[in-house]
Parts: C-alpha cells; structure tokens; sequence
C-alpha cells in the first residue's frame, strides 16, 4: 500500500512539471527531456511493473485539478520507466489527413513492444516521432 501510494506521489510530480512544460514553453525547449528520437518501435515487452506505473499515472491524474492531456501523461509515464532503465518509447501521432479537423488531430501514447501502456485509442494515428529506446537490451 505505501509503495502505490509512493508511486502515485511519484506520478502526480511528474505530471505536474510535465504539464507546466507543455502548458509554458515551445516544444523546442523541453523535447530534449524525452530523450532521443528512435529510429523504429520499441522491441521491448512490457512488464507487470510498467502496467502498475502506466496505472499509477492514471490514478495522479484523477487527483489532479483539470484534465491531464495525453502527451503530460506520456511524458510522465515515459520519464517513470526510464528512471527503471526499461525500454520504452513516447510516441507523437497525428490522424490522416483525411481524417483531420477536429481539435484531437495529435496524440502521445507510450508503447512497450506492441503495447501501449497508456494513451491507447481507437483511431488510426500515424506515428510522427518515437522517443526512447528501440531495443530491450537495458530492459530487465
């Protein structure tokens, strides 16, 4: 129990400075944060220990006061499992063109493998950028 409640408290700060990046700088400032740009999907395999932090990011983000967009809960899952040297990526799409127009024609999602941890939508998304990892040689 105190362990979740570490994790959550671990989620909530991350969330919070992650927000305050999108919410007050360009992304030219901060994206060096999220590490370096991958060349293709992870090759990793998620584990149960990255399902309970994704969960963890989830939880801080209901604590929180207004709603945590998907690319602050990406990035602070994203930061979470690299602090644990685990072989994930943070992924930036954008829909087709024509499926375009709304104000949801971006999204951030963290994959493990063919996975997604958190930020899995219905929706065809075209990956635009991969942080992260490409292997699971650092993966324990």
């Amino acid at each position: 129990m105190i362990r979740w409640r570490l994790l959550v408290a671990e989620a909530l700060v991350l969330l919070l400075a992650a927000r305050a990046l999108v919410a007050g700088l360009r992304f030219g400032w901060w994206r060096r944060w999220l590490g370096l740009v991958a060349a293709g999907p992870s090759a990793g395999v998620a584990a149960a220990a990255d399902r309970q932090l994704a969960r963890a990011v989830d939880r801080a983000a209901l604590r929180l006061p207004g709603q945590s967009k998907c690319l602050p809960r990406a990035m602070a899952l994203h930061w979470m499992l690299a602090r644990r040297g685990r072989g994930a990526q943070l992924v930036i799409a954008v829909l087709p063109g024509a499926a375009r127009g709304g104000l949801d024609d971006l999204h951030a999602w963290v994959e493990c493998g063919e996975e997604i941890l958190i930020g899995a939508l219905d929706q065809p998304f075209r990956p635009l950028v991969r942080f992260g990892r490409t292997d699971s040689s650092q993966s324990r």
